[in-house]
C-alpha cells in the first residue's frame, strides 16, 4: 500500500466517525483505537533503562524521514483526534496496545499473528527484534472499562510485557519443545527500536489486570491450530 493508501483512510476515517458522534445526541463518550505506535517513534535516545508512557507522543517527521506509513497514520490520526474532540467538546479515550496477538475469531491472519505463526513454523524471518505485546481480551476490556469508568481520560498504554525476540522464542520453546521454531530477525527491523519498558500503571488504574505473554502465546497457537493454519 503507498504513503496515501494507509494515512488518508486513518486520518479521514477517523475524523468522520468523532464527526458523526458530534451530530449524535446519544454518544457521552468516544473511544478510540490508536497503537503504541503512536507513542514510540518521539526520536529520544531509548534504551532497557527507558519506560515509555501516555505523556509519550510518537513524532511525525521521524514516521516520516523513515517511512514507516503505519506509524505515521496512527501518529496523524491520533493527533487529528484529539484537536477535533477539543474544538468540539468530545469526551474521548485513545487506547494504544502493542503487537495484539491472543485467540482470534476472524478467518484471517492479522499481521500481528502472522508474525507469531512465522516464528512457529520456522520458516521465516522475525519483522521485529523486539515485542511490546498484549493479548486480545485485554484489549477488548480496556475498550470496556474506559467506556463504562467515568474517571477514564486520555491515552492508555497498552502492553503486557515488551521483550527481545529471544525471550519470545524462549517461550514457544518451552512450550512447544519440538517446534522447529524460526530463530532469525530479517536484515530489516521494521520498528528498528531498541528494548524498552512500558508503563502498565495508568492501564492497571483502569482494573486491567493483563494476561501474562505465556498465556497469550499459548492461546494464540492453540488458535492457528483449531483453524488449521498450523498443523502438528
Amino acid at each position: 500500500l503507498s504513503q496515501a493508501e494507509i494515512i488518508d483512510p486513518a486520518v479521514k476515517g477517523t475524523l468522520n466517525v468523532l464527526k458523526s458522534c458530534v451530530k449524535s445526541a446519544t454518544v457521552k463518550r468516544v473511544i478510540v483505537t490508536s497503537s503504541a505506535a503512536a507513542l514510540f517513534f518521539t526520536g529520544k535516545p531509548m534504551n532497557q533503562d527507558s519506560v515509555v508512557d501516555e505523556t509519550w507522543f510518537s513524532d511525525p517527521m521521524i514516521c516520516q524521514e523513515r517511512k514507516i506509513w503505519y506509524q505515521l497514520s496512527k501518529t496523524l490520526a491520533e493527533i487529528a483526534a484529539w484537536d477535533f474532540a477539543k474544538e468540539n467538546g468530545v469526551d474521548m479515550v485513545t487506547i494504544h496496545p502493542g503487537l495484539v496477538i491472543g485467540p482470534f475469531l476472524q478467518p484471517s491472519l492479522s499481521f500481528s499473528v502472522e508474525v507469531i505463526l512465522n516464528l512457529v513454523n520456522g520458516n521465516k524471518s522475525s519483522p521485529l527484534s523486539h515485542f511490546s505485546v498484549v493479548d486480545v481480551r485485554d484489549v477488548a476490556e480496556a475498550h470496556i472499562k474506559a467506556f463504562e469508568t467515568p474517571s477514564a481520560s486520555g491515552r492508555y498504554c497498552l502492553v503486557e510485557s515488551s521483550v527481545p525476540l529471544s525471550q519470545v522464542l524462549g517461550i514457544l520453546h518451552k512450550l512447544y519443545p519440538t517446534l522447529p521454531l524460526s530463530d532469525k530477525c530479517g536484515e530489516v527491523d521494521i520498528m528498528n527500536l531498541p528494548g524498552f519498558g512500558v508503563s502498565k500503571e495508568k492501564a492497571e488504574g483502569l482494573g486491567i489486570k493483563f494476561i501474562p505473554l505465556e498465556e497469550s502465546l499459548k492461546d494464540t497457537v492453540e488458535c492457528l491450530k483449531e483453524k488449521e493454519f498450523l498443523l502438528f
